[in-house]
């Protein structure tokens, strides 16, 4: 919880404020179980028809004063609750954004949707009902214990009875509740994964009409989420009735003991009815505090799950200055490089060694999980290596800044994602500053141009959310846009022209080629056709590198790329038979 009380830093008025108007409030409610046995002892007694006024009045003028106290109370709680979960969510996902591609692996991009929403409204929940309800809960308890004790000690012991009691039931349930709150919390997790991945694969799940199975497994997550909340919500649920039994049994007996003393003279009706509005004052209170201790308790769930976000390593550079490069070294340097994901024994990586020289073109190639795109994510230090080092004109990439490094790189994903906006402003994700010039140039760069120019707006053309009103060509055409616009020292593309027919990749290969800054290219793929006029290809099987040379050496040497490339060419393997 530490962790999270900085994140109050700027409400401190509010939080003192908040609590101070509800105790002011709570304190004039104690004052109208003593007018109203006035009104009865006295006024109706006595027939005192101008002492029945003044009280009512008084109370009446309590109740208007006590409400006014309570709204400025809730504005400053609500003030001070929506400020800390604005401050927390907003240094979470500043948090998030620097955390390193292993450890968004590790927690998982759900898990961290749900930590940002659901669980910071818990949050802002808990403190809310905190700053509202943690003073004047309790003070209302004891005062009413107290003014019980003014009118009679004997019927006072009552109270002291029922007090520990019902705090043992209301601490008793919160214990059990905070565990099975947090199990909750996890299940909720793993169903948002579910829907996640299933929204987002919906398109293929209808192509291979795998509705039932997909409702079948979600409904079995759902309904394990629903026996564990109905398992959570039985127990919660027997807060309220064990109150209950507890305060009607303390409040029978206080009836029982209010009339024998009534008989005898001891006690007015008017104390009784007193005594006995005390001890409903209590009950409210007590059912308010426990209230309060579930909003707390599905809080308390939440501290830890927040807190392992805010404890998340970030990505850490040493030094903010570009180290001093060495003029004779290769562009890039991989020696000996292995690599292998958290969670998994094999290494998707293992001793890949080579060198890159500027403006060289290098194709990577190999069959599905053969280990490219780990190989380029080392490049931008998405990843750090687990062995072995990369070094970038003789200085090893972990001693150059993530941000002095990027700018050197354009990178291209697997995945083409455009974000909701108009092109120039995706664009300019690349270089923020790059004027309509550099943006068009790009674009005929990157064969996109034509289709650009044919859309109404042209650069102001509005890209809808997950860029749908747009094919996978052109997703794909606009990403690569969006790095050259940077003129990168190292353009990465990641199976980028997966989507484009022959024609359009040639093309594009061509200008790529034509660039007047002659930046060195990483070309991933599954097609010999997009890598057979690199300077170097090479060849990853099962996270090694079993050929490496240009396209011809490698048909006449590399086995594994002979076999790719015949299969995606039969009519060479024909001719050759």
């Amino acid at each position: 919880m530490k962790k999270l009380l900085p994140y109050m830093k700027g409400y401190r008025i509010q939080c003192f404020l908040a609590p101070l108007f509800k105790l002011v409030e709570a304190l004039l409610e104690l004052f109208v179980p003593i007018l109203v046995a006035q009104i009865i002892d006295l006024g109706i007694a006595n027939s005192d028809k101008k002492l029945i006024i003044n009280d009512t009045l008084i109370i009446i003028f309590l109740g208007v004063l006590g409400l006014l106290f309570s709204v400025t109370a809730q504005y400053f709680s609500a003030k001070a609750a929506i400020g800390f979960s604005t401050q927390l969510r907003s240094a979470l996902f500043q948090k998030v954004q620097g955390f390193s591609y292993s450890r968004l692996d590790k927690i998982g991009l759900p898990s961290v949707i749900t930590r940002l929403t659901g669980d910071v409204d818990r949050l802002q929940s808990g403190v809310n009902m905190t700053l509202r309800l943690f003073l004047r809960s309790p003070f209302l308890v004891v005062g009413s214990v107290v003014s019980a004790f003014f009118i009679d000690t004997q019927a006072a012991w009552i109270f002291m009875a029922i007090v520990p009691i019902l705090s043992l039931i209301v601490f008793g349930v919160m214990w059990i509740g905070i565990r099975l709150y947090k199990k909750v919390q996890a299940h909720l997790d793993e169903m948002m994964r579910s829907a996640s991945d299933q929204l987002r694969g919906a398109r293929v799940i209808r192509a291979f009409r795998n509705e039932n199975t997909e409702i079948s497994l979600f409904s079995s997550i759902a309904n394990a989420l629903a026996t564990l909340q109905k398992n959570t919500g039985r127990i919660t649920a027997l807060l309220t009735p064990g109150t209950y039994i507890v305060i009607n049994f303390a409040t029978i007996l206080l009836l029982y003991v209010g009339a024998l003393k009534i008989d005898n003279g001891i006690l007015t009706q008017g104390e009784v009815v007193a005594l006995y509005n005390y001890i409903a004052k209590v009950l409210v209170e007590l059912l308010k505090l426990a209230d309060l201790l579930i909003a707390v308790t599905k809080a308390a769930a939440s501290v830890s799950r927040t807190a392992e976000l805010l404890d998340g390593e970030e990505e850490e550079d040493k030094g903010t200055k570009e180290p001093e490069y060495l003029s004779h070294a290769p562009l890039l340097e991989i020696k000996n490089l292995s690599f292998t994901y958290d969670r998994t024994e094999a290494p998707a990586l293992e001793n890949i060694h080579f060198q890159v020289q500027p403006g060289q073109w290098i194709g990577i190639i190999g069959g599905t999980g053969s280990g490219k795109t780990t190989l380029v994510n080392l490049l931008p230090r998405f990843y750090e290596p687990s062995e072995g080092e990369i070094l970038y004109k003789g200085v090893n990439l972990q001693k150059i800044p993530r941000k002095i490094l990027r700018q050197k790189i354009g990178v291209v994903p697997q995945e083409a994602v455009l974000f909701r906006g108009s092109i120039r402003e995706n664009i300019q994700w690349g270089k923020q500053d790059a004027s309509d010039e550099e943006i068009f140039s790009a674009l005929e760069a990157a064969q996109a141009l034509d289709f650009v120019k044919e859309k109404s707006g042209v650069l102001d053309f509005p890209i809808e959310e997950n860029a749908r009103n747009l094919s996978g060509g052109q997703k794909q055409r606009l990403c690569i846009a969006r790095a050259l616009v940077r003129k990168p020292e190292i353009l990465i593309l990641d199976d980028s022209s997966s989507a484009l027919d022959f024609a359009t990749d040639y093309r594009l290969r061509s200008s790529l080629a034509a660039l007047p800054y002659s930046p060195c290219v990483f070309t991933v793929s599954q097609r010999t056709t997009s890598v057979k006029n690199c300077q170097l290809i090479l060849v990853l099987d099962d996270g090694k590198a079993v050929g490496m040379g240009t396209h011809e050496e490698l048909l006449k040497n590399c086995l594994v790329y002979r076999q790719i490339h015949l299969s995606q060419n039969p009519e060479e393997g024909g001719e050759k038979a």
